[in-house]
């Protein structure tokens, strides 16, 4: 059997989206920013699929800037608050430690440049109080930037909560909801965000396109010099094809959306309910609310990297994290911050499901991490020194 349950890292093209960008490379070929009529029938496509994108999630056409995905659009809304306010006078920001590597290597290059920057701690399941965005914001504060919903453990923080603090203490606010969109209800208006990220590849598009929302007044500055494209804000000729594709997939997602909820959620909880059951695990993020597919769970005496390729020679492919840092080999930022011991950390196992999978295919995965997790701990000194009450277990 072969399953695909590293969603969070990218999903499957949906069919309706390669459909839509097919016949956008065969039709729609030319230049949007050439004057003659194909060039003007480009930009028609160009300009629906931005319409599209804003009604996604409650913005207007003109506050949609297309980029290559969420990486860029994080960088791209940091660095314009950032140096608008260090213009101003303000060099501090505000983060969580939880953050996706885009924004926090973003913010580690602020730092070399003179910023002052706050890590705001997470609970241990992952959750930010919002009260303390609220004690952290200073005068010279420039930008709050905490994610909607987190990559590996699949946490919601709360957006809305911090947008009216930051609004009230008249604060730009910018969020990276690539783990959200397109899985959860997300509407700008209602978060009251500044800058939102989001990525196509995350709900069933195509990969290297997303989009970067700018409320209409916040400042944006271009990360790439060239052509006037984008309003100026964001140089070379828009990947058309790949853009049409985002926009058919986020639509496509949104009107299934309450239906995908409820049986990835379902999916979710049932195969937690199965891994739970192996001794000496913990099930990461469980105690705060979650976007429905994402389950992350670490286990004792496990190295993350043996039972992830173990995992795949047995047809189930699976992540310890985030995609971005997999060739790292140091132990998630993320778990660390939730109070993890590095070498519980380093035994983490990322299954994040779609509304494609099914419960036959949660048994095997069940049945074969519990039997991969128990070969491992066979041929493991820290687990016989655990047995023998050498050391002591960390979960009980």
């Amino acid at each position: 059997m072969k399953i695909y349950a590293d969603n969070a890292a990218t999903t499957k093209i949906s069919e309706n989206a390669l459909a839509v960008m097919i016949e956008n490379m065969k039709l729609y070929f030319a230049n949007p920013s050439s004057l003659h009529t194909p060039g003007q029938l480009a930009k028609e496509q160009l300009e629906q699929a931005r319409e599209e994108i804003a009604q996604a999630i409650g913005a207007k056409p003109r506050e949609i800037f297309f980029t290559s995905g969420g990486s860029e659009s994080d960088n791209q809304a940091i660095c314009s608050a950032a140096y608008a306010g260090k213009r101003k006078g303000k060099n501090h920001i505000i983060t969580t430690t939880v953050e996706h590597h885009a924004v926090l290597h973003t913010m580690a290059k602020l730092a070399k440049d003179g910023f002052e920057v706050t890590y705001l701690p997470v609970d241990e399941d992952g959750w930010l109080d919002p009260q303390l965005v609220r004690e952290a914001i200073r005068e010279e504060t420039a930008l709050v930037s905490v994610m909607y919903a987190n990559n590996e453990v699949g946490t919601l923080l709360p957006v809305k909560e911090i947008g009216a603090i930051c609004k009230e203490k008249k604060v730009p606010f910018h969020t990276d909801a690539v783990q959200a969109v397109g899985h959860v209800p997300v509407d700008v208006r209602e978060i009251g965000c500044d800058y939102l990220a989001l990525s196509g590849h995350k709900f069933h598009g195509p990969r290297g396109v997303g989009a970067l929302y700018v409320r209409m007044g916040a400042r944006i500055d271009n990360l790439i010099e060239g052509g006037a494209q984008e309003r100026g804000k964001r140089a070379g000729t828009e990947n058309i094809p790949a853009i049409v594709g985002m926009a058919t997939a986020l639509k496509e997602a949104l009107n299934q959306l309450e239906e995908n909820m409820e049986k990835t959620a379902a999916l979710r909880d049932y195969l937690e309910a199965g891994l739970s059951k192996i001794s000496h695990s913990k099930i990461n993020g469980s105690g705060a609310e979650r976007v429905p597919g994402t389950l992350n769970i670490c286990f004792e005496a496990i190295e993350g990297e043996s039972l992830l390729l173990l995992l795949d020679a047995k047809g189930i492919a699976a992540s310890s994290g985030s995609a971005c840092t997999s060739g790292s080999l140091d132990p998630s930022h993320v778990l660390l911050a939730l109070g993890l011991p590095h070498e519980v950390a380093h035994g983490s196992l990322r299954l994040s499901v779609s509304e494609e999978n099914t419960y036959e295919q949660m048994d095997y995965i069940i049945e074969q991490v519990k039997e991969v997790v128990s070969y491992l701990r066979s041929i493991s000194p820290v687990w016989e020194s655990l047995k023998k009450g050498e050391k002591e277990y960390i979960f009980k």
